[in-house]
Formats: structure tokens, sequence, C-alpha cells
């Protein structure tokens, strides 16, 4: 198995990356560069968690060799001081501590060089390429020249602030006096990575901090349905503002549009700027901007006044922005009306006698296998209405444990005599019977735990909500790339930080132990004395302070304060967005009812009478043909004069009354064609020489 755990390993985070962003992503419509980088990053974020456990097991083999080798050398020195006690019963051998190996151990050398690639890739994309293409596409320039030169003026900032931290660094390290005469290139490395680790680390605090107290209090309000459901009330009221002031947008955006388009004609010189807007507007818009073209007029340069091209560059920007935020809340609003159609069948199902989960409307997805023969709706019923509520509530209390750990070993983690760190504790005693299969399981869902915190909160802050992650293709190309920047630059921070909580990371706990191959990556950070002895380790107990305040909501607080309205339970302002948001609700679930009614009756319909309309035609051409063989010869004549004479003069009348009555014609036949449906319909059978005259003339006898 040497290894061969990697391998597979790296194989299956592959997939799953691919699987997650085709879940979030659309192949068919965005951008192959956007994909691409945006899956090398997830992948590369995901490789860092899923593998780290085995640097771990790793690591902890290795240290027991070494322990091995330094007992065989003490207990060798000492039997040749003392040779002439040959009796002792007491054996070199019989004091050594036997080391199994891993059943996912990874040769020497290939480790270091895999953190090495995995490492400098993933900051390379966070910090230069990502950031520029996300810049370049939402650039409203027309060139590749001057969207290039946007993209750097957006992130001149953030490239100003890592060098200012840089900066700040080296600078210190120049002037320290024990660090002056050995500063070589590996020395700055460790500084670059410091720097990335510094900013890192600070905004990771303050997301763990909201995250470790708000994700079990989720899980605990979702056992909740009636809470959950006020606050669904609550989110649909401000979603639908937020919608209506992205409508306006858009719409204000497509009128400017469609004056410049309307002012710059078709062989004007920005005409090619034009077109290039106006593929970035909705369809719709596209196409009644089309039919108001007058491109046969030409531009007359000194008559009217044209908009420049930085006007259109500003006009380009400002139609992306709007299109973008008008799909986000659109995207929104659905997911939105499903939870809350879904919760209040939940509340409607409760009290039902039968056992059987009934929906008020239909779902948008069709039925797939599991939900058609294995979720049927009596196991949705005990689902839904009686074991999700306890198993969330299960869920709720075990992460509120691991969060208090995770909060306990934060703050004592720099204590290795006695071990306070509950993690570390419970590593060092599987170390001891080399369980490693346990040591790789709890260090993979200790991260993993972490990274939901983090993560998540990202993505539940208001503040941040211009990103947004929606499943079924329905993310937009800048929250992806947001995404996968803002994966680059938390993940590594936040396993050096679980190193250090179990006491792995030697800069921290200050032991002389093995390390492993992602923090020989890393670098020493006693370079930096005063981030290794100080910020590291007094930083994250800034997550005390954190958890109590988000514990008590006074954040939530303090924006309902300032005006920004927020899910208060004792409040006259959430009591009124929560009654606006339930009417919201019922007035689509009962414009969806009706559009559902609608197509179940023309389905009836079409399937009752579809038949015997069919039959009738069948029996109906039948008929005529069989009267055209005994009348052709009585009634081609008079047929023929008439309709030479009073088809022109009848026909504007006859038009008007087939509008009027919604008169349906009748089915097209070659040998029973009429020319009017209502004059067949008038007199059927005293007319049947009509029908026999028409099949016979020609398209141009009465001209």
């Amino acid at each position: 198995m040497s290894g061969a755990a990697l391998g597979i390993e790296i194989v299956v985070v592959f997939f799953l990356a691919l699987f997650l962003l085709h879940r979030y992503g659309d192949f068919k419509k965005q951008h192959k560069m956007v994909l691409f980088g945006t899956l090398l990053a997830w992948y590369l974020c995901f490789l860092i968690v899923f593998i780290l456990p085995l640097d771990v097991s790793t690591t902890i083999y290795k240290q027991c060799k070494i322990d091995n080798e330094e007992h065989s050398t003490y207990s060798a020195v000492t039997v040749h001081s003392n040779q002439s006690t040959r009796n002792d019963s007491t054996t070199p051998a019989g004091l050594r501590k036997e080391c199994y190996k891993p059943w996912s151990y990874i040769p020497d050398g290939i480790m270091p060089i895999f953190w090495r690639v995995v490492y400098w890739t993933s900051q390379c994309l966070t910090w230069l390429l990502l950031p520029f293409m996300q810049s370049y596409a939402r650039s409203g320039g027309f060139s590749i020249t001057g969207k290039i030169k946007t993209a750097l003026i957006e992130n001149a900032i953030y490239y100003g602030t890592y060098l200012l931290i840089f900066g700040s660094l080296l600078i210190y390290v120049a002037v320290h006096p024990n660090l002056i005469g050995h500063l070589d290139w590996y020395q700055l490395q460790t500084i670059g990575i410091t720097a990335a680790n510094t900013w890192g680390l600070f905004l990771l605090v303050l997301l763990l901090g909201y995250g470790l107290v708000e994700i079990p209090r989720s899980y605990w309000n979702a056992s909740r349905r009636g809470h959950l459901l006020m606050k669904t009330y609550f989110k649909a009221a401000k979603l639908m503002t937020e919608k209506a002031d992205a409508e306006e947008s858009l719409e204000d955006a497509m009128e400017e549009v469609r004056k410049v388009s309307e002012c710059i004609k078709y062989n004007h010189p920005l005409r090619k700027n034009i077109d290039t807007i106006l593929k970035k507007c909705p369809t719709e818009y596209q196409e009644k901007m089309g039919r108001n073209m007058d491109d046969y007029e030409d531009f007359d340069e000194k008559q009217n006044v044209y908009p420049s091209e930085k006007s259109l560059v500003k006009l380009h920007k400002q139609v992306i922005y709007a299109v973008q935020r008008h799909n986000r809340t659109r995207v929104q609003w659905q997911i939105l009306l499903e939870t809350a159609f879904h919760l209040e069948d939940v509340a409607k199902n409760e009290t039902s006698g039968t056992h059987q989960f009934v929906r008020s409307c239909t779902p948008q997805e069709p039925e797939g296998f599991i939900s058609r023969y294995l979720y049927t709706p009596t196991v949705e019923w005990y689902w839904e209405c009686l074991l999700r509520q306890w198993c969330y509530r299960i869920l709720a209390v075990t992460l509120t444990l691991f969060s208090v750990a995770v909060v306990w070993s934060e703050c004592t983690f720099f204590s290795t005599q006695p071990v306070l760190s509950l993690f570390a504790v419970f590593i060092q005693l599987a170390e001891k019977t080399y369980n490693y299969l346990y040591i790789e399981m709890a260090c993979f869902l200790t991260i993993f735990f972490l990274c939901t915190c983090v993560y998540s909160t990202v993505f539940r802050i208001r503040v941040f909500n211009y990103y947004y992650l929606a499943s079924h293709h329905q993310t937009d190309a800048y929250s992806l790339q947001f995404s996968g920047m803002l994966f680059c630059r938390l993940t590594p921070p936040l396993c050096l930080n679980f190193l250090g909580l179990i006491h792995m990371d030697s800069a921290i706990s200050h032991q002389n132990r093995e390390q492993t191959a992602y923090t020989s990556i890393m670098g020493s950070m006693r370079v930096l004395s005063f981030i290794a002895d100080g910020f590291y380790i007094y930083y994250p107990m800034l997550i005390v302070l954190l958890c109590i305040a988000t514990y008590f909501s006074l954040g939530t607080r303090c924006l309902n304060l300032l005006g920004f309205q927020q899910f208060v339970g004792d409040n006259d302002m959430t009591s009124d967005l929560i009654d606006e948001g339930k009417e919201l609700i019922r007035r689509e679930k009962r414009k969806r009812q009706r559009v559902e009614d609608g197509e179940n009756r023309r389905r009836e319909w079409k399937e009752r009478y579809g038949n015997q309309r069919e039959d009738y035609t069948r029996n109906r051409n039948v008929q005529s043909s069989e009267m055209k063989e005994t009348n052709y010869s009585d009634t081609n004549n008079s047929n023929r004069q008439a309709m030479k004479y009073t088809r022109s003069n009848n026909r504007p009348e006859r038009d008007r009354i087939e509008l009027l009555q919604e008169a349906e014609p009748m089915d097209f036949n070659a040998e029973t064609f009429a020319d009017d449906p209502l004059d067949a319909e008038a007199g059927r059978h005293p007319a049947v020489g009509r029908y026999l005259s028409m099949s016979r003339s020609r398209i141009f006898d009465d001209v």
C-alpha cells in the first residue's frame, strides 16, 4: 500500500471537485477559463483537507522510529559503560517500542514535493490569477487591453495590501540584529508565507467565532418548524424588496442601452461596441430592441451628439452588474419559494391521519428513481414530520460539543505541560495504540468541521450576499471565482492552525518532535518571533469574545438599530416583515396553482375529447367522399358561379363573424376543403356541392 492511498485520494478528490462544480456551475453557458480556474482552486483546497490526515499518520510513524533509534543509542552506551554487569535481566531489545506502519504510509520525499506544488499553485491562483480573472470578466472594456488595464487597477488594492505586509515583515527582519547575517532565500520565502497566513488567520478567527455558534444554533432552529417558517417569511419580504430593486436597475440600464442603440446607427464606428453590450442583455430585451432598429438610417456626425467610448465602457459595466444582480435575486427567490412551500406542506401534513405526505404544489424537478420507488409519500411523512426534527436536535447537540472543544483548544493549545488541548489529548491517546485509522478520521472530521464553520459564514452573512452559491447550475461565474479565491486563502492557515491544536507544529508547541511535511513547507515561524510567539498564540483567543457576541446576537441587534432589518423576535418591524412575506408566499402559491390547474384541465380535455374528435373527423371525411360521388355532376357549375361573384364581397363580414364567435377551423383535407368554416357549419348538408366544386376548381378561376 506504499503510496497507493495517496494516489487513490488524489483521483477521488478530483471527481468530488468536478461533481460539485457540475452541481453549482453550468458547463454549457459559463466560460471555460472560469470553470477551469474554479475547478483547480477547489481541487487543490480539497487535496489539503483530505491528504493532511495521511501526513499526520505518516509523521507519527516516523516519530516512533526516531524514538526507537534514540533509545537504542542510549541503551548501547549504557551497556558499554556497564560491561561488568552482564547478569542484568533487562536487555535493550526488551525496552524498545515496536512501531507499526500505517496502512496509508507515504514514502519519504513524496509529501514535501506534493505540498510544495499544491501550496504555491493555490497561492498563485488566489492572489494573482483568480482576482485578475474576476475583474477581467466584470470589466466594461471592449478590447483585451482595456480589460487588462481595468483589472490591474481594481486589484491594485489587494496587491498593495499584500506587498505592504510583506514589506513590513521584510523590514523587521532586516533591522533585527540576530537575523541580518543569515537572511537567505529560504527565509524570504518563509516571510512571504507568513504574510499570507497572517492575513488568512486574521479573517479566519473572525469567521470562525461566528460559525462555531451559528451553525449549531441553525440546526437547532431547523428542528423548530414554526420558527423556521417565520424566518422564511421574513427572508421573503426582504428578498422581494431586493428583487424589485434589481429589476428596476435592470430596466434603467436597458433604457439607457435602448437610447444609445437608437442613437448610434449601423455604420457608426462605435456600433460594434453597442453590439457587444446588446449581447450581454437578456434575450427578451435583445428582441425588443431589434424590432425598433432603423438601420437603414445613416448617422450624421455634425447634427447628433454621440456618447464617447468611455461612457460606453461605463454603461457596459453597469449592464453586466445589473444582469448579474437580476439573475442572482431571481435564483434566490425561486429557492426561497420552494423552501417556503415545503415548510407549509410539512406544517399541514403534521396533523394528517393517513401518514401520507401531500404536496400543495408539484415540484419543479422531475421525480427520480429514489423519489419514485424508495422515498415514497409514507416514508417522506415519517421523515419530515417525525424523524427529521429529532435528528436535527441530536446533530445540534453534537456540533455544540464540537464547538466547545474547538474554543477550549484554541485558548489552551500553547500549553504542552500539561496538555490541555482536547484534540491533542485524543491524538496522543490514539498514538500510543497506533490506531492510525482513528487518527486520520479524527483529523479529517475536525478539519472538515472548521472549514464548514468558516466557509458557510461567508455565504451566510448579509454583507457577503453579493456572492451566492446556488445548486442546480444556478451559480454565476463571479461567485464561483470568489469561492475558489476564498478557499485558497483560508484553507492553508486553517490547516496550520489545526496542526497547532494537536501539537504537531513545533513553532508553536516548542517541542522537539518530527514535523509534518506540510509544516516544513510552511517554514519555521521562528524567523519572525513576534508572530510565532505572539500573534499565532494569543490572537485565536479572540474566538471566545466573538462566540459570546454571536450567542447573544449583539451584531444582529446593532445592525437592526442602525436600520438594517434583521430577524429579531421581539421587534415590530420583524412582525410586519413576517406578515408581508406570508402574503407574498400565499400570492405566489395561488399563481403557481392556477398555472398547474390550467395545465391539468388542458391535459384532461385532450385525453377525454381528443379521440372523439379524431373519430368525428374520420366519419365526416367518409360521408363527404360518398356525397361527392353522387352529387358532383349536379352542383359543379352552380357553385362555381356562386363562388365567383360572392366570395370577395362577403369575405370581410365572414372574417368579423369568425373573430367574434371564435370559430375553430376544421381540419384540412384535400377532398373536403372549404373556403369558409362558418359557411360550412351554417349549411353543412345543403352545401355539399360547394365543397366538391372547390376541390375541383383551380386557384385563379375567379380572377
